[in-house]
């Protein structure tokens, strides 16, 4: 094998795999990227690049391919340049990383190895085959373990048992290259085979041979069904109920905890593989109304109004107009995250939270809205949440910003979280849950718009233990292991589910209907069709809704009380009027943006005769609050970064914006001064005047959120416990902070409503953000949810994260993380 590619290649020839390797390294560059590789070409006569061939490069970002550094390789390439031209560039602009991706691996892995379903007794054979440079060999693992005497490039278990069933991988070393197979799923099916019976499945075509049976159930208890199929590659499965898939059901067993009377019917499941599809038989599941009553004497009713249990029985079950439930309060917290300090800046959880926060209260919801709440403000915001819930409250968490998923628990990142991050800075849902379940709450809602990706930098595991409690809700705006992505266009758009969510959440049905409605219209949306998909997760037995009214139980003191709570961090300055001793008299007016965000506005109400010119603005602002002096005083709300609430404003002010309210320690004091000057004066330099105002604590400042977090807080269920080889302290060197998707991301002063600065293309990189031009057809995918922390020397040693099967990413996902991170404790 050469040590590089052929010099005289054509860069138009070059590998589709090496071209994206490439375009990923100088589009993630911003000093040695595509523009400065650019105006070196373009001081090359031979393939000159114009001024205006690198504009067209930049609004690449705007169409769905997203590379600038794909179509200029492409402009290289039809002006004759080749890689050995390419070489000399890439040196002269002293990018190594990008002269690696011309160069060959050391060893290359030709044959992977295929994921199986198989009978138990049968017998199993997995290949994996590569050439290298140098004689190489092989050892296979299950899980993290090495498998013994498994040191050919066929793994033979001959006749394989259950206990085989399991997750595989081969590492393959070549001198000091190795590298790692693809993840492989043994599936061991125990089927119980009729005399002279047997499959045969060496062609690789499936074969069904567990099918699902019918089922009479009642209401409130659990359906199973299971079916399976043997073959090469394993099958994939999607569920169906009366001919409709069902949501997120694409496993061999299908569970349906607590069902409900409107999820009976007929069952069926669809069996695949990439050349082929069959159907298992198609079973009933019949599922008996709730109501139970003994009768003991006559009784007149109808044949639709009563059900007998069986025959002989004298129990019947009747059919019955649900009563109306209520709450006895109502409460939300809405938290959007999206100016983060060591990771890619989010722009949709503004509108997000601002959309959700209107609709919510109109449904009578006690809101709290916050947004860019650091680690330690998270945790105090959520004490504050927890102060308002009491018995038979529906309690509603919406969080929009980065996050992960580790394990089956939900991690919300905060703003200050380092790089990379663990469980240690982040809050875990299912603790908040925990929370929320000793409150004794009628319902819990948690509506989370963030990415689900596996973080390989957290090996903890769950120490949280929940009730079983029947009302539960669980909205996730996509599926396990995949991302949630933001819609990019010119102005302020809501991210995919929220799209989605505020046209169906005022309806008055079951929550767990309207999450469902949602989920189909998210599915018909062509942009995200195949990458983004709402999961719903519910234990919810009741009919329960958000529409559903307020009646206060027995602890209406105690209800009174938290609403006073609420109020408390929801009061707005009242307007005042100040007079200057010149006789101008100014209106100083408030309103909330978010419950951390203030707008304050002046607006000239007197202005003596003999004066020529007056303006008054505000200034001397507490250094606690995130102020720009030149987005202060603007003439229009749009300037000053008041985009939503800008047409609720009275016009001919002066507008000023101020966010971050809970990092506010004392009574916000800050300066009016009127500047004027008179028809009489000499000259047109103006007199100064200065009154002091002092407002308290506005809004959510009131509740000092800036505090230390208090013992017993939500600190002590939402942190996780850390393997001995990874601490929650943070050092990361310059050489750690590479984002997985988006390239290098140092603490940078992103503009906070600015465009995003770079996007990928969603056709070709499916895990990555992706760029767009507008929403007149597509609203294109633009910032993904979700920062997992790279670090470019970590998944060296460890089985590479594209390996992963399509068909089992949730399971071999978090496989894979347990896997690399026992093989980073052990010498190589």
């Amino acid at each position: 094998m050469s040590d590089s590619l052929e010099r005289s290649t054509k860069i138009n020839s070059l590998k589709e795999p090496v071209v994206k390797r490439l375009c990923e390294v100088l589009d993630k560059s911003s000093t040695k990227g595509w523009r400065k590789l650019g105006e070196i070409v373009g001081n090359d006569r031979r393939f000159k690049v114009s001024s205006d061939d690198m504009e067209m490069c930049s609004l690449k970002v705007l169409e769905l391919e997203g590379s600038p550094s794909l179509m200029l390789l492409r402009l290289m390439g039809e002006r004759g340049c080749t890689t050995g031209h390419l070489m000399d560039y890439l040196q002269t602009l002293g990018n190594s990383e990008a002269l690696q991706c011309l160069k060959p691996p050391a060893l290359q892995i030709l044959i992977q190895p295929q994921s199986v379903s198989i009978i138990c007794g049968h017998n199993l054979r997995l290949s994996c085959h590569a050439v290298g440079k140098s004689p190489v060999q092989y050892q296979w693992f299950k899980s993290k373990e090495e498998v013994p005497n498994s040191f050919s490039p066929d793994l033979v278990i001959s006749p394989v048992q259950m206990k085989d069933a399991g997750f595989y991988i081969c590492r393959v070393n070549c001198g000091d290259a190795f590298e790692f197979s693809h993840w492989a799923q043994v599936d061991v099916l125990n089927v119980t085979l009729c005399y002279g019976q047997s499959y045969h499945f060496l062609d690789g075509r499936q074969k069904v041979v567990i099918q699902p049976q019918s089922q009479r159930l009642h209401v409130g208890e659990d359906l199973q069904l299971e079916c399976g199929a043997v073959g090469r590659p394993i099958p994939r499965y999607q569920w169906h109920r009366n001919g409709v898939p069902i949501p997120n059901s694409t496993k061999r067993k299908l569970m349906i905890p607590h069902v409900m009377q409107e999820q009976q019917g007929r069952y069926r499941c669809e069996i695949s593989s990439s050349s082929e599809r069959m159907w298992t038989n198609e079973v009933d599941v019949v599922i008996a109304p709730r109501i139970s009553v003994q009768i003991s004497g006559a009784m007149e009713c109808s044949e639709d109004d009563i059900y007998a249990i069986g025959e002989g029985s004298n129990e019947f079950f009747l059919n019955s107009i649900p009563e109306q439930l209520y709450a006895t309060d109502k409460v939300a917290l809405l938290i959007g995250n999206l100016s983060y300090q060591n990771h890619p800046q989010l722009k949709a959880p503004m509108v997000d939270v601002y959309d959700l926060t209107n609709l919510l209260r109109q449904l009578n919801f006690k809101v709290v809205s916050l947004l860019d709440l650091t680690e330690s403000e998270m945790r105090n915001a959520v004490d504050e949440f927890l102060l308002l819930l009491h018995k038979g409250v529906y309690g509603l968490l919406y969080y929009a910003g980065h996050g992960y998923e580790n394990y089956g628990n939900s991690f919300m990142v905060p703003v200050d979280a380092p790089n990379p991050y663990r469980s240690a800075n982040c809050l875990c849902v299912q603790s908040i849950l925990k929370l929320m379940q000793e409150k004794e709450t009628d319902l819990n809602v948690f509506l989370l718009d963030m990415c689900r990706k596996r973080n390989i930098h957290d090996d903890s595991t769950s120490n949280v233990v929940l009730r079983v409690t029947a009302n539960i809700v669980f909205g996730y705006a996509t599926c396990q292991d995949a991302e949630a992505f933001e819609l990019s266009s010119t102005g302020f758009t809501n991210g995919v589910f929220v799209k989605f969510l505020k046209k169906r959440l005022l309806d008055d049905e079951k929550i767990t209907v309207v999450l469902d409605r949602v989920a189909e219209d998210m599915g018909q949306f062509d942009a995200t069709k195949g990458k983004q998909a709402l999961e719903i997760r519910s234990s919810l037995s009741e009919r329960r809704a958000l529409t559903d009214p307020i009646l206060p139980g027995d602890s209406a003191d105690l209800a009174h009380a938290h609403s006073r709570q609420w109020a408390k961090a929801h009061e707005l300055p009242e307007s005042m009027c100040l007079n200057f001793d010149c006789g101008a008299q100014i209106k100083l007016g408030f309103a909330a943006e978010f419950s951390n965000v203030l707008v304050i506005y002046t607006h000239i109400v007197k202005k003596p005769t003999d004066m020529s010119f007056c303006q008054a603005h505000v200034t001397d602002f507490s250094q606690d609050l995130d102020v720009d002096p030149k987005l202060m005083n603007r003439e229009t709300p749009e300037e000053t970064g008041i985009y939503l609430l800008s047409s609720s404003l009275p016009q001919h002010c002066l507008y000023t914006r101020l966010s971050s309210l809970q990092k506010l320690r004392e009574e916000l004091v800050f300066t009016v001064c009127l500047q004027g000057t008179f028809t009489a004066m000499d000259d047109d330099h103006p007199i100064h005047w200065t009154k002091s105002v002092n407002i308290g604590k506005p809004l959510i400042a009131r509740l000092d959120l800036h505090r230390a977090m208090r013992r017993n807080s939500c600190l002590q269920t939402c942190l996780m416990p850390h393997s001995p080889s990874h601490s929650p302290c943070h050092s990361p060197g310059p050489e750690h902070r590479h984002h997985l998707y988006h390239g290098s991301h140092q603490a940078q002063d992103y503009n906070r409503l600015s465009p995003q600065h770079r996007y990928l293309d969603i056709g070709e990189h499916l895990q990555g953000a992706v760029g767009g031009c507008g929403d007149i057809y597509y609203e294109n995918l633009s910032q993904c949810r979700y920062d997992p922390p790279y670090t470019s020397g970590g998944l060296s040693s460890s089985p590479g994260r594209l390996s992963i099967p399509i068909e089992t990413t949730d399971d071999i996902n978090e496989l894979q993380t347990v896997f690399i991170n026992s093989l980073q404790l052990q010498p190589q």
